[in-house]
């Protein structure tokens, strides 16, 4: 394991940055964020918010939690997904999160935050909450945002009105959805136990929502009075799309290979053990493995997007290539597959035409260190050193490094014609505090 726990380079993307003690980041996986946004897609729907306006990631962290910390972005922890067993459990914890946003409970933390619309700004802020939701503040990337304290957490959490609010409005938008809320009160059984547990040892959910007697009892009295009943719905294949992905990438390479059997449909059986056998090393198999499920699904982005990710990793880099040109083409309009390609041809020496493709990457998706670290390289080496230096300092601030970021910020200044996007992108962390 590096610094940057790169368990595939590339194709799971590490946001986050080593503290002397512990490291939290996003696990950024285009799979995994298009099935998760399936999951949401009804519920913002019926909270009236645009799912296009919101993205769902995922924290790299164990413990069970999710927050949000502006209206563009929901956050949820990996351990959560990985401790639901329905989909509807997720789904509630989606729909909870998704009425903060509706009712506005984030609005005055909001003002306590820089602008998350910057890199600087995005990474601050993520850091501010993972470590004050965990009370932990030391994972604040070493800024001395003062998350540790007891003012500052409270600021972060919800309130107990907040929390009986939300829970009344995600009910009513999984109901018009059609989902059981029935979720809702299976999600926090799961935390019941920690009610009586000290706040040092509690996960960071109970501490940034908090779990009350009165509050599991109001939920309970909700679902009791539903006698709406619930169609199966395509929820389930994408929640276990989601949840194998990363257990794929997060547990044993022969456990997953094992589990891989007992996956709902044949595509996720072949995708998983694709990527057990290829963290094995058995990469003749993890290719005949993902061959067969794209040929179940052939016009699926995400398997085209894996299987080219398989050759990079046998280093057969004109024939990962043409496969990320595939699925490049099979999804124009998300930015990690783009950003896929532009390594893929930075990797076979096609500099110039990398630099093209990871500008339109970063046009998409803004909020992708790898892609900017590509981008980085490609621009050195077709002699651009100013826009190195810009994305460089991008990619530093957006894992938390401002130190670091300014550095680079400042010699791009230096480089760069004044008054250019790049300059301007480069003046806003050059100055950001």
């Amino acid at each position: 394991m590096t610094s940057f726990k790169t368990i595939l380079s590339g194709f799971l993307i590490w946001l986050g940055c080593v503290t002397s003690a512990a490291a939290i980041g996003l696990l950024r996986d285009s799979d995994i964020e298009y099935a998760l946004a399936e999951l949401a897609r009804p519920i913002l729907t019926e909270a009236g918010v645009s799912p296009s306006s919101i993205k769902i990631l995922v924290v790299d962290d164990p413990k069970i939690n999710a927050f949000v910390i502006d209206t563009q972005y929901i956050f949820v922890n990996s351990g959560l997904i990985l401790k639901t067993k329905t989909p509807e459990m997720l789904q509630a914890v989606i729909a909870h999160e998704a009425a903060h946003i509706a009712n506005g409970h984030i609005t005055r933390r909001l003002q306590n935050f820089r602008d998350a619309h910057t890199a600087a700004g995005f990474g601050t802020a993520l850091a501010l909450m993972v470590g004050a939701a965990s009370g932990r503040g030391d994972l604040g990337y070493g800024l001395a945002v003062g998350a540790q304290s007891a003012s500052q957490r409270a600021l972060l959490a919800h309130t107990r009105a907040e929390e009986a609010a939300a829970d009344s409005a995600s009910f009513k938008y999984l109901r018009r959805a059609g989902i059981d809320p029935k979720g809702m009160l299976d999600t926090l059984n799961l935390l019941r136990g920690q009610l009586n547990v000290s706040e040092h040892h509690q996960d960071p959910y109970t501490r940034s929502h908090p779990l009350t007697r009165e509050r599991l009892r109001n939920v309970e009295v909700l679902i009791a009075s539903d006698t709406q009943s619930y169609a199966p719905t395509s929820a389930t294949y994408w929640f276990h799309r989601a949840k194998g992905k990363i257990e794929a990438f997060e547990r044993d390479p022969n456990w997953v290979v094992r589990s891989a059997k007992s996956a709902p449909t044949a595509d996720l059986r072949h995708s998983k053990a694709a990527v057990g056998l290829m963290r094995m090393g058995k990469l003749d198999k993890a290719l005949g493995e993902i061959k067969a499920a794209r040929n179940l699904r052939p016009n699926d982005p995400f398997l085209t997007d894996l299987h080219g990710e398989i050759l990079m990793r046998n280093r057969a880099f004109k024939a990962t290539v043409g496969l990320y040109a595939k699925a490049a083409a099979q999804a124009p309009k998300d930015g990690l597959i783009q950003a896929n390609y532009g390594r893929a041809l930075l990797a076979d020496g096609q500099s110039a035409r990398a630099v093209k493709q990871l500008e339109q990457a970063r046009h998409l998706d803004k909020r992708n260190p790898r892609m900017l670290q590509d981008l980085s390289v490609a621009y050195a080496k077709v002699g651009k050193t100013g826009n190195a230096s810009e994305a460089a300092a991008a990619r530093y601030a957006l894992i938390g490094k401002l130190d670091t970021a300014k550095t680079h910020a400042k010699r791009a200044s230096d480089l760069l014609p004044r008054g250019t996007p790049a300059w301007q992108r480069a003046q806003d962390i050059l100055f950001a505090k």
